[in-house]
């Protein structure tokens, strides 16, 4: 009898946590450029959350395009040319100085987030992982980026005071580019059954797309992405005009934090902080339970926490009570999802089948950076676009519900 056990710490999660932890970091900084990209140019407040909201849509095109490179060219080599696209485009980036090049330019940045982000490297961890482990393992790589974030918009606002965005663009692109050295230890197993080995591409995608619970989760990742895309590019801007003043004698201006505009880089700061609490939590929790209704509690937790935070008057308590919450609940859905369609859909098409599923995700991100830059100028507040994200929230809380948690049967077993 066989009683070897794959250990939970394997190179291939320690580095794919790394890879996953730059890349958030950058991208998690991006609401902090929103108001000196804009002072600097005279911009409306919607032509950079344009900008932003295109990096969101191509992150979620790009996915399930990165994910098949994966598959079919090897893993190395997806994270290698997704690196190196996201290096061009902050570098490019830089040299921006009309709304339609920064738009353009997020492309790359975009597609470049989406070969070093989740979906290459959770597929690679989830292969690298026992069947007893493999939900944890998503949790702790997810965690990773949340760990991203804790530093990146502080690290963002940080730089900013002393330089310009330009240059900081510049450093986050030489920064991208180290995590090449992680590329070594991104060797992963193949892991397949029989049946899945018999089936192509082809034959999954339409079996997938065939299951009505695969376009429940694909429909219920979209609230996901408009929260958090709406939270990560205005959440620093609309704590910087909306909140109330800091007390100066108080425990955040004697830690440093005597402005909005820092406390909302904080914010998100604090978000990443509690969601590697979060995520960890809903990897071990996806081991024990049903990973539907996990899903289900986490976005009606969203939606009640966002629905009190607009109702209530903005100040600094409510700012940090409302990150800590968020932040438990942020992207705790990602290891659930992403071991849901493993679960359902087998492991060797695992990282094309959550890119598509992300693709929802990002449509949902981009609709919220877009709507809260447009509707901001329309209206002069972000109200609306709160509860917009409130309602998509409890129907993502619905949706989950009649999922069937079964493995789908295989036509080459059936």
């Amino acid at each position: 009898m066989n009683t070897t056990r794959t250990p939970l710490l394997t190179p291939v999660l320690i580095s794919g946590c790394l890879i996953i932890m730059i890349g958030f970091a950058i991208r998690a900084s991006f609401g902090v450029f929103q108001i000196p990209i804009a002072d600097e140019f005279g911009w409306m407040r919607a032509d950079f959350s344009f900008a932003i909201a295109i990096q969101n849509l191509a992150w979620g095109i790009g996915q399930p395009i990165f994910g098949a490179i994966a598959e079919r060219f090897g893993d190395r080599r997806a994270i290698f040319l997704g690196a190196l696209t996201y290096a061009a485009g902050l570098l490019l980036s830089s040299y921006a100085v009309t709304p339609g090049q920064h738009q353009l330019l997020e492309i790359l940045v975009g597609f470049g987030i989406a070969g070093t982000g989740f979906g290459v490297i959770l597929a690679v961890v989830g292969r690298a992982s026992s069947d007893e482990n493999r939900s944890l393992s998503l949790g702790i790589a997810t965690a990773a980026g949340s760990a991203g974030q804790v530093f990146g918009a502080p690290a963002a606002e940080w730089l900013l005071g002393m330089m310009g965005w330009q240059e900081v663009f510049m450093i986050f692109a030489a920064v991208i580019l180290l995590t090449l050295f992680a590329l070594p230890m991104m060797r992963s197993p193949k892991v397949a059954t029989r049946e899945e080995l018999q089936e192509s591409m082809g034959e999954i995608l339409m079996r997938a797309f065939r299951d009505p619970s695969f376009t429940l989760i694909f429909l219920g990742f979209f609230s996901c992405g408009y929260q958090l895309g709406f939270i990560t590019a205005h959440f620093p801007a609309f704590v910087t005009e909306m909140c109330g003043a800091i007390d100066p004698s108080g425990t955040l201006a004697a830690i440093g934090v005597s402005s909005t505009s820092a406390l909302g880089a904080l914010s998100i700061s604090l978000i990443g902080l509690a969601n590697i609490v979060g995520s960890i939590a809903s990897g071990w929790l996806g081991k024990k339970y049903s990973k539907k209704y996990l899903l289900a509690l986490i976005y009606l937790g969203r939606t009640i926490a966002a629905g009190l935070f607009i109702m209530l008057p903005i100040t600094p308590t409510s700012v940090l009570l409302f990150s800590v919450v968020m932040g438990t609940l942020w992207l705790a859905t990602v290891p659930l999802t992403s071991g849901l369609v493993a679960h359902l859909y087998g492991l060797r098409y695992m990282g094309t089948l959550y890119g598509i599923v992300f693709f929802s995700h990002q449509v949902g991100s981009f609709m919220g950076v877009w709507l809260g830059g447009r509707l901001y100028d329309l209206y002069g507040n972000y109200t609306l676009v709160w509860w917009i994200g409130v309602g998509i929230g409890a129907f993502s809380a619905i949706v989950h519900l009649p999922i069937k948690e079964r493995t789908v049967v295989r036509s080459a077993a059936a």
